[in-house]
């Protein structure tokens, strides 16, 4: 039987664990969407984790969704980012860059420009500023011919995070940003080739996975993904179609995972595993729902085909997680209150377990 301590390979890498550490924003990045030192020994502190996924990481300036976010489009952001990788490597860890393109879900207060999507259609509810939440505005709908270079920006984000000391990338499709925008059929209005039938509303997550196998290799790339999620107000119609469609293609590319988000009935997240050939990262439970990841939602999906499993803000209060769950001890709950508040408290101060005589 096998259990979230059994070592797997993904892609040149060997897992000691099957736990990952799943993308959480915290930010608290420098100015120019710099990694700090404080960065560095957050990541390094859960560096046990089998895999680390870092918080989403703007591709671009345009594609930057909240303030405090770290970004990998400038020479001076690798440099940055290069300590961290390799505190995480000297504590024996693996790490993912996510690759994280807004799209919609943006402002001009954070960026200095209009945000892009599929459709000049704003996503719902208030987006973060640095003056503080303020109504979604309307995206500029991308033409047709400035598309690709949306795609292709993913995939020179990805140079330069194997540049600087990454094992490898995962795209955020999930979650309204904008490959879930593209997905999506309220948000993605489009007649184009981007837009209607569901070959083409997959069009946009192909391109950018494949532009981004073609950078760094299929090995060091992934995909997060939320069939029928609704983050943001996007719809999509077909999901099991939709979804079914864009794993094929991904198979085809050979990618080095898939990270599903229990984002829909479960029976539909099982046939999308069988319709999976590859690596299947599983996270159990619905991201910022009223429940966290614990040990029988991971046992109940390795039970059902996941490979690996990923824990959110479980990780956050317990920078020795991996080690709670192996031997059962007591997982500390975290605050809340602190998860985007910057500064170093509720971010470095969560101690391993304190054994007492």
């Amino acid at each position: 039987m096998t259990t979230l301590f059994d070592s797997y390979r993904l892609g040149d890498l060997v897992l000691p664990n099957r736990v990952v550490m799943a993308p959480m924003t915290r930010v608290r990045a420098a100015a120019g969407g710099l990694a700090t030192p404080s960065m560095a020994t957050y990541y390094a502190q859960r560096a046990t984790a089998g895999l680390i996924v870092t918080e989403g990481v703007q591709p671009s300036l345009i594609g930057q969704s909240n303030p405090g976010t770290p970004g990998l489009y400038t020479d001076e952001q690798v440099a940055a980012w290069r300590p961290l990788t390799a505190a995480v490597h000297a504590n024996g860890g693996r790490i993912f860059a996510q690759l994280m393109h807004g799209g919609r879900v943006s402002h001009p207060d954070t960026t200095g420009m209009r945000p892009v999507g599929p459709s000049a259609v704003p996503a719902v509810g208030e987006v973060f500023t640095p003056t503080g939440p303020r109504p979604a505005p309307t995206p500029r709908a991308l033409d047709t011919d400035e598309v690709p270079e949306q795609a292709r920006s993913y995939a020179e984000a990805a140079r330069r995070a194997v540049d600087a000391g990454f094992d490898g990338v995962e795209l955020h499709g999930a979650n309204g940003y904008l490959i879930s925008q593209f997905l999506s059929s309220n948000a993605n209005l489009r007649t184009d080739r981007y837009g209607g039938p569901v070959a083409n509303r997959i069009r946009f997550a192909v391109e950018a996975v494949s532009a981004t196998v073609d950078a760094v290799g299929a090995a060091r790339t992934g995909i997060r993904l939320s069939p029928g999620g609704t983050f943001w107000g996007v719809a999509e119609r077909d999901v099991p179609e939709l979804y079914t469609a864009l794993l094929y293609e991904l198979a085809r590319l050979q990618v080095a995972y898939v990270h599903l988000e229990a984002t829909i009935d479960e029976e539909v997240l099982v046939a999308l595993r069988r319709a999976w050939p590859g690596t299947l990262i599983m996270n159990p439970v619905m991201p910022m729902g009223p429940k966290q990841t614990g040990r029988s939602d991971a046992d109940h999906w390795l039970d059902r085909g996941a490979d690996l499993i990923s824990f959110g803000r479980a990780f956050i209060a317990n920078p020795d997680l991996v080690e709670r769950l192996r031997t059962t001890l007591p997982i500390t709950p975290v605050d809340d209150a602190t998860y985007y508040q910057g500064g170093d408290a509720g971010y470095l101060t969560y101690p391993t377990y304190q054994h007492t005589a």
